[in-house]
């Protein structure tokens, strides 16, 4: 049914052979394994991407849920010959995590801690465990993992382990090989090793072993014996690399009289955790560590762990260049920081232009070129302070005169902190074909060089044709520089200039004693170019290593050693085409809908979990998929031909975007703001067109209008709708038609005009001017209390409160349910209802959240008259957003301090809008907030009443906020603006939330 990604090099012969082998292999696997076995071309297709340039299908997929079950991988591999991928969180910048091979996907299932050892600072983990999740467990212990890559909200430690990570605080805490201890390996033979520290009579003990672990300790041995002139003479000295294998590692414990220290410069900027390793040990972990899955599949990592910081303080240095402020490193590392990272002026500039990172550059005064961010760590905030005060002290002593701008408070911090993060995808969201793609991106060169290589490589860059900038950030203390010019893939200038730009960047890497990669790896981008890096005896040697572990070459073949060219096998590239089809939806802005799929990179921040809300179906299955990534590259695949263009309009693919609940969270919470929850309402409109419209989508999707015509209005219409809608043949007929059979419709409950008109006439005041209150279908039909309530809050604030009782839903149902084109029209509709109202600039005010930021969001891009929209969206606002922007302190109330409210967001208010305005409300009305640290509630409008969705509706919601509602003190009021969120909690909690309105209109 389905066909695999076409691949040009092969024959209709060869293909049956292999498609009949992995038949067989797949069948005895499934027969075998506890875990998922996944050869279709659905699974392998979304697992052919990670987030570097390149697409290579594999040739099946497992998810392995013990070590017998990579054990039967392995030996299905050595019995049919066929290669083996080890893949954490699929986030990797360089292409190591693609493959023709069978990938082994440890995010799924291998993924618990086994040990944590508080006394010694140890942990023992399985490969699929996320990093960050591990810390946040580790932080009522008072320790962490040192290294923290960008990339650890949703990057596995199996992931970090493969690519020797590091991040911002290598400086003080070292890469991830500084970090290992030992390691539990299954070789390529499948057979099982342990590694960890060896004496040396341990080795000379195991070498003589005839196991394939007997023959690598021999081999190591004689190796290292044999090059031992080359290595000490040639090998790259810059401690911060991930270039090729760490043989030096292997130096010091096999000859003794060789100390650790002759391996790395002679500089004083070389980090006291490289200066002061004593090896005494081998440790065949270290080989491990950055192999990138090519010389062993390790299925639990030992690690050492390092206590959190008591106190943290950051201090933000502002330049002219990017030069000065490279040349700067040096002088601010003899103050002896715990980080120093750099920005430049192009990704604060793409911060700006983004709704909800704006807020973010607050650290930034005026236009800098760029910004150095410079932490300490101390045992309290006087000792923080005093070292900020130094080093602003030393740079003035050095004639350094730019602004500065100190921040002690967390949270401010943990803000600098996410938005550096996210440098990568705020780049990559540049709207367009031409984006910062990875290559370059990685050189690490000792700090004494940084301005000089920093200086040459942006020269050549900018000289390049057709690149018409190049984006700068860096990990400046260690000299990992991420340069990324602006390159075209589609155009065969811009795959040429991938290659210029990789090779000039080898040129500058050698002449300034860097290595290609400091933390990123090697992968496709660039082991090729080790070959150059290394001489050809030290590189011989590493093809040795792989050779020594790997004989049959069936572990992550191509990459560190006899690797691909950087331009082969490009996601894009001069043959890539892709077509849309009629859309509703207007995506000039994104270049086409295509340009709108396609700037998802695949750096998978969607895949992160235990924070924020994008993406909640994932973290709910944990499929790769129900990702936005997984989403996006079916949709990608299928638009460009990888696989059919008819695959589009099939249930497969359907499924594939069945689990977005339409939370927009994409759009805030991906830096590259791929709106995710609008492409799939295209889709949903695509299918529907080819295939039909189920009945119950038609029904919710027909209920706001329905409700308007007269059921909602009528109170004997009413009555006998919610008599049928209870009745035992209402409730089958609705589960007939898809609905779960635990759910129940909510009661119509209509407010009326003699109730709206009672609710207008508690206050005479009307100082504050006219404002046009919306009632949506929810508040209007369904939870009247909602209306009333707002209606008399804003009489007794003051305010003459207009209420259109005739005005056309927003559409929003409509929108999520695939019908855009009808929805179009109800744009249309209400925008003309609303022109009297923005003409004499009446504010407009809604209280359901997604339907009033429908009028600021979809209708900008939906409604016909676009100058309009614009109008109506400048002048809507959510209730919270309204009273946000006036002083209360006049309010009388009857609330004091000690009245706690627990808050749970909306999540199109949370991706639009943020808890900010509600948050501030309730200060100004005397209330304490929590906010609940929750995402999406599971409901999502119609999908939690779904049938097929209701288990994935209620795991969502336990993900994180039904605990934290349960746990709410009893008496205490949880708010939640949503009419979808209130539901839901009262479905699942035994808590009963309220809108804001209702809350202050009780204290006022």
């Amino acid at each position: 049914m389905n066909q695999d990604i076409q691949d040009t090099r092969s024959t209709p012969v060869a293909d049956e052979i292999e498609s009949a082998k992995l038949a067989e292999v797949s069948a005895s696997l499934r027969s075998q394994l506890d875990g998922d076995v996944r050869f279709d071309s659905y699974s392998k297709m979304l697992y052919s991407t990670d987030a570097s340039v390149y697409q290579i299908m594999p040739l099946g997929v497992v998810l392995p849920k013990t070590e017998e079950d990579v054990h039967c991988v392995l030996e299905h591999a050595n019995k049919y010959q066929l290669p083996i991928l080890p893949r954490g969180g699929g986030s990797s910048l360089a292409g190591q995590a693609v493959g023709s091979a069978i990938v082994l996907d440890f995010s799924r299932f291998m993924n618990k801690a086994i040990d944590v050892n508080v006394e010694e600072r140890t942990l023992w983990v399985q490969p699929g465990m996320n990093l960050h999740s591990m810390n946040q467990k580790l932080k009522k212990h008072g320790l962490m993992i040192g290294p923290d890559p960008a990339s650890a909200n949703r990057a596995t430690i199996g992931g970090c382990v493969g690519n020797n990570s590091a991040g911002s605080h290598s400086i003080l805490y070292g890469m991830m090989i500084d970090n290992v201890l030992e390691t539990e390996v299954w070789l390529s033979d499948a057979t099982k090793a342990y590694f960890g520290d060896m004496q040396l009579s341990a080795v000379r003990s195991r070498s003589v072993s005839e196991s394939l672990e007997g023959r690598i300790i021999q081999g190591l041995v004689t190796l290292v014996q044999t090059h031992l002139e080359e290595i000490l003479e040639f090998w790259p000295r810059h401690w911060r690399r991930t270039s090729g294998y760490s043989l030096d590692r292997m130096v010091s414990p096999l000859s003794p009289t060789i100390k650790p220290e002759q391996l790395y410069l002679d500089s004083p900027l070389v980090p006291e955790v490289v200066r002061s390793q004593q090896e005494k040990a081998l440790n065949l972990s270290h080989l491990m560590v950055g192999s990138e899955g090519t010389l062993g599949v390790v299925t639990a990592v030992k690690m050492g762990l390092v206590p959190t910081p008591k106190w943290t303080g950051l201090v933000i240095l502002h330049f002219d260049t990017v030069i000065d402020a490279c040349a700067a490193v040096v002088d601010v590392l003899e103050m002896e920081p715990s980080a120093s990272e750099l920005l430049d002026k192009q990704l604060m500039d793409l911060a700006r232009a983004q709704p909800g990172w704006d807020q973010k550059l607050f650290f930034v005064e005026g236009d800098p070129a760029a910004v150095l961010l410079t932490e300490f760590y101390g045992a309290n905030e006087r000792e923080v302070k005093l070292k900020i005060d130094r080093l602003i002290a030393h740079m003035r002593q050095r004639k350094w005169r730019g602004p500065v701008v100190t921040i002690f408070d967390i949270a401010k911090q943990a803000e600098v902190w996410e938005l550096r993060k996210s440098s990568l995808n705020l780049l990559m969201g540049q709207r367009g074909q031409h984006k910062p793609f990875p290559g370059i991106e990685d050189v690490s060169v000792p700090t004494e060089h940084l301005a000089s290589y920093m200086d040459e490589i942006l020269s050549y860059c900018n000289s390049l044709p057709d690149v018409p900038a190049t984006a700068v950030y860096a990990h400046a203390s260690a000299g990992c520089l991420h340069v990324r010019p602006l390159i075209n893939l589609h155009s065969e200038q811009g795959v040429e200039n991938l290659r210029l730009a990789g090779t000039h960047s080898l040129e500058l890497t050698r002449k300034y004693q860097g290595v290609m990669s400091g933390e990123h790896g090697d992968g496709l981008a660039r082991s090729y170019y080790n070959q150059s890096l290394f001489t050809p005896v030290l590189y011989k040697a590493l093809q040795e290593i792989k050779a020594l572990f790997d004989p049959a070459c069936l572990l992550n073949p191509g990459k560190i050693v006899d690797a691909q060219t950087p331009t082969e096998n490009l996601r894009f590239g001069t043959d890539y085409s892709a077509r849309s089809w009629n859309t509703a939806f207007d995506w000039t802005s994104d270049y086409g809908l295509i340009g709108a799929v396609e700037m998802c990179n695949g750096a998978g921040v969607c895949r992160k979990l235990e924070t924020g809300t994008m993406c909640p179906s994932y973290m709910a299955t944990r499929e790769e998929k129900d990702s936005t990534r997984g989403r996006a590259n079916a949709l990608r695949n299928a638009m460009s031909g990888r696989i059919p263009y008819s695959e589009l309009w099939t249930r497969e693919m359907y499924e594939v975007l069945d689990l977005c609940l339409g939370c927009k969270a994409c759009k805030s919470e991906c830096p590259s703001s791929v709106d995710m929850a609008r492409i799939k309402a295209e889709y949903l409109q695509g299918y529907i067109d080819h295939n039909g419209l189920p009945i119950f989508n038609r029904m919710m999707g027909a209920m706001p209008q329905l409700l308007r015509s007269g059921i909602g209005s009528r109170a004997l219409l009413s009555y006998l709708a919610n008599t049928i809608m209870r009745s035992r043949l209402g409730r089958r007929l609705f589960t007939i038609l898809g609905m779960h059979p635990l759910r129940k419709l909510p009661k119509i409950r209509p407010v009326t005009p003699s109730q709206l008109h009672r609710a207008k006439s508690t206050s005479e005041l009307s100082s504050k001017g006219k404002i046009c209150l919306i009632l949506d279908t929810w508040s209007r039909f369904f939870d009247s209390s909602v209306a009333l309530a707002s209606v008399q809050l804003l009489t007794k604030l003051g305010f003459q409160v207009e209420i259109r009782d005739q005005l056309p839903c927003c559409g929003r149902p409509l929108i999520s349910g695939g019908q855009v084109r009808k929805a179009k029209k109800q744009a249309d509709r209400l925008c003309r209802a609303l022109k009297e109202v923005v003409t004499e600039e009446i504010p407009i005010i809604g209280l359901e959240p997604s339907c009033l930021l429908t009028l600021r969001d979809e209708f900008l891009d939906l409604a016909t008259d676009v100058d309009l929209s614009q109008a109506i969206a400048a002048n809507s606002f959510t209730l919270e957003e309204f009273l946000d922007q006036f002083d209360w302190e006049e309010v009388e109330r009857s609330t004091d301090d000690r009245d706690s409210v627990w808050l749970h967001g909306h999540c199109h208010q949370k991706a639009l809008v943020g808890n900010g305005p509600t948050e501030s409300v309730l200060g100004k009305f005397g209330f304490k907030v929590n906010v609940i640290p929750s995402g999406c509630c599971g409901m999502a409008g119609e999908f939690g009443y779904v049938n097929s969705h209701y288990q994935v509706s209620h795991d969502i919601g336990e993900e994180r906020l039904f605990p934290a509602v349960r746990e709410v003190p009893a008496g205490c009021v949880v708010v939640a603006s949503g009419f979808s969120c209130r539901e839901q909690i009262v479905h699942f909690t035994n808590q009963t939330p309220v809108h804001l309105a209702e809350l202050l209109n009780r204290v006022v």
